[in-house]
């Protein structure tokens, strides 16, 4: 990426969300464009799914577009407070970061691990509220689990 490509404002009105660059998506916000939060952004742009943030770090390894671990949380953090990046909540263990452009849940399954995007029916958080509450809430993850269906049809085959 040369300072071209930073520095460029490639705004286009009427576009959808989905229809935006990473670059069009970050210059959108508040946050100052820096060259880790366009490669990080980028990434999860192009490989699509759920990464934890040492699998961002080895896939911009693996993209001689190597970045410091720090610099990846850093950029992991400033993106996902400016709704860029959803942290994908699992359940227990790693935090899985994923490009944010629609308001989601997902399903886990219990065989294989795969995290699978589950849409929202309100399409924006919080999108469950109890009917009692001890303070505002921000956001509201459901986690699916089960068995995926690729699992069902092995577990099929071998009986």
């Amino acid at each position: 990426m040369n300072r071209a490509d930073i520095h460029e404002r490639p705004f286009i009105t009427g576009q959808h969300e989905e229809e935006k660059s990473p670059s069009q998506r970050l210059y959108e916000t508040s946050l100052k464009v820096t060259r880790p939060r366009l490669l990080v952004l980028g990434l999860l742009h192009e490989v699509k799914g759920h990464f934890s943030a040492d699998e961002v770090v080895q896939l911009l390894q693996e993209r001689q577009t190597p970045l410091p671990r720090a610099s990846v949380y850093n950029a992991l953090e400033a993106l996902l407070k400016q709704g860029l990046v959803m942290l994908g909540d699992v359940g227990p263990g790693r935090a899985l970061y994923e490009e944010s452009k629609t308001w989601h849940h997902h399903f886990v399954c219990l065989d294989c691990g795969t995290v699978i995007d589950i849409p929202c029916l309100k399409g924006e958080k919080p999108c469950l509220l109890p009917d009692q509450l001890p303070g505002t809430v921000e956001e509201a993850q459901i986690i699916f689990r089960g068995h995926c269906n690729a699992c069902l049809e092995t577990a099929r085959e071998k009986s």
